[in-house]
């Protein structure tokens, strides 16, 4: 519409030429004559093409997020987080759901996102070296959540020493037969998460055993799929044994909300015959009254955004990870056990 953009020259008083540079934002427009064009454009209801845009200044204006699911309460947070930093910006999301094994292999087996985006989000995955060397092959800057990877900028917390600070809450409040919800093995999509948070909870839970003299309970250990229903099999597991454990950490608040379901369905009363402590601060934990660890997950989000901006800018930045910090937030499902 070459008659708009010239209208919008003669508002502001510019060059059809200045107007287009200005609109695509490329360098040489001076700032007080960018904003007379930008407010002339505004006022018009002129916009111009994106695609002409981006064929001007070599950038899409979009970045890509591969998710492992979309559809899990933990990757929808970070996604908003992220999209709320980047949306004032003026920077766009593109999501790529891989949802298993198999989409895995066909996302890098094409790598749709080549010439797409101007930069790459990877959420909690984390990636195989020939993985990470086809994503830094597209040149442009790569930012993990959840992960850490040679040549990325990352961000994320102290899994390990979460989930150690969450078992020896239990140990002080006396619990001694402790078992842990957590994912099933193989490890899907090989998620590393589980794995320090399963690690942490041995470490604990074996000294606890090796105070006591005795062997720890193999059995204690479940898988949950990190999903309600996935809790509540694993819940059910638990109290089919012959020694039923006094407590549960639950590497999740879902399969922590699964167990919940279960103990409540078997008439036993939480805290008082099973304590339950979560992962995660879930937006229902509170009201379920559920124990749990805090993750700030819309901060991890948004700390990835500002990442991602400041690499688009030129900005410089620490390429040392970005590790935030969780808390211990108890409620009503933890209490000293009743019985030893």
């Amino acid at each position: 519409m070459p008659e708009k953009l010239d209208d919008v020259a003669r508002l502001a008083g510019v060059s059809a030429a200045t107007v287009s540079r200005a609109l695509r934002g490329v360098p040489g427009v001076a700032g007080p004559t960018r904003s007379r064009v930008l407010a002339a454009a505004a006022r018009l209801g002129y916009a111009i093409s994106p695609a002409a845009s981006s064929l001007a200044t070599g950038r899409t204006g979009t970045v890509g997020v591969i998710v492992p699911y979309v559809d899990r309460w933990y990757f929808a947070r970070l996604i908003s987080g992220v999209e709320r930093v980047l949306r004032e910006a003026g920077t766009s999301l593109l999501l790529y759901n891989l949802g298993d094994d198999a989409g895995r292999a066909r996302f890098f087996a094409d790598l749709p996102l080549r010439r797409r985006v101007d930069a790459v989000l990877v959420l909690s995955l984390p990636l195989a070296a020939a993985e990470r060397e086809l994503l830094l092959g597209l040149g442009v800057p790569l930012v993990t959540i959840g992960t850490e990877e040679p040549g990325a900028d990352s961000v994320g917390i102290d899994d390990h020493g979460a989930a150690a600070g969450a078992m020896r809450h239990l140990v002080q409040l006396g619990h001694r037969e402790i078992a842990f919800i957590g994912e099933h093995s193989p490890i899907p999509l090989g998620f590393t998460t589980p794995l320090r948070r399963l690690a942490a909870y041995r470490m604990v839970y074996h000294a606890v055993c090796r105070e006591d003299g005795r062997e720890p309970e193999a059995a204690f250990e479940t898988g949950g799929g990190f999903t309600v229903a996935g809790g509540e099999r694993a819940m059910s597991a638990l109290l089919g044994l012959s020694r039923r454990p006094t407590a549960v950490f639950a590497a999740s608040d879902e399969m922590a909300f699964g167990a919940l379901r279960t103990l409540r369905r078997a008439g036993l009363r939480v805290p008082e015959d099973v304590s339950v402590l979560g992962f995660d601060d879930h937006d229902l934990a509170d009201l379920l009254e559920l124990s749990t660890v805090a993750q700030p997950v819309a901060e991890l989000g948004e700390r990835a955004g500002r990442l991602l901006g400041a690499r688009l800018s030129g900005g410089k930045i620490a390429t040392s990870p970005s590790i935030l910090g969780t808390r211990l937030v108890l409620r009503g499902s933890t209490a000293p056990p009743t019985r030893r």
